[in-house]
């Protein structure tokens, strides 16, 4: 799985940024990572993807293994850990009871929202970092 690229995800309380592996068309999540997002402990992640894998909402094709590497102890060790693709990590959102869960919920509806009935959604914040971009955007289809 290439994950060459990573996006950063901040919360609204501006709570650390966690790092966001993406890849394959989608973004990757440890439960570790799933639990800081949603404000939950990572028991609550594990018991809400075996619940979604049981009932058969989505199947083990949203998990992969991710190599990472930690310190334990005086040295490094890589392990392979499951991480977990955007569907498993939006089943949990609206699974969730916590207040970052609920803002989760609030903004994943706002962009399906967008898209259903705009047939796009824009990321303002990308949109005035890139401006530059946008103006020259303009004048080429205006010429």
């Amino acid at each position: 799985m290439d994950r060459d690229k990573i996006i950063i995800y901040k919360t609204k309380e501006g709570l650390p940024a966690i790092e966001v592996a993406y890849g394959d068309d989608t973004v990757w999540l440890t439960q570790k990572q799933i639990a800081e997002v949603f404000g939950i402990q990572v028991p609550a992640v594990n018991k809400h993807i075996n619940n979604i894998l049981r009932n058969k909402e989505l199947d083990k094709s949203t998990i992969s293994k991710m190599e990472i590497v930690r310190v334990e102890g005086l040295r490094s060790v890589k392990r392979m850990i499951d991480a977990y693709n955007l569907d498993m990590i939006l089943s949990i959102g609206y699974r969730v009871n916590s207040v970052r869960a609920t803002q989760f919920r609030i903004w994943a509806n706002q962009i399906l929202k967008d898209y259903l009935l705009k047939g796009y959604a824009l990321n303002n914040k990308k949109l005035r970092e890139q401006s530059q971009q946008l103006l020259e955007l303009k004048q080429a289809i205006n010429n």
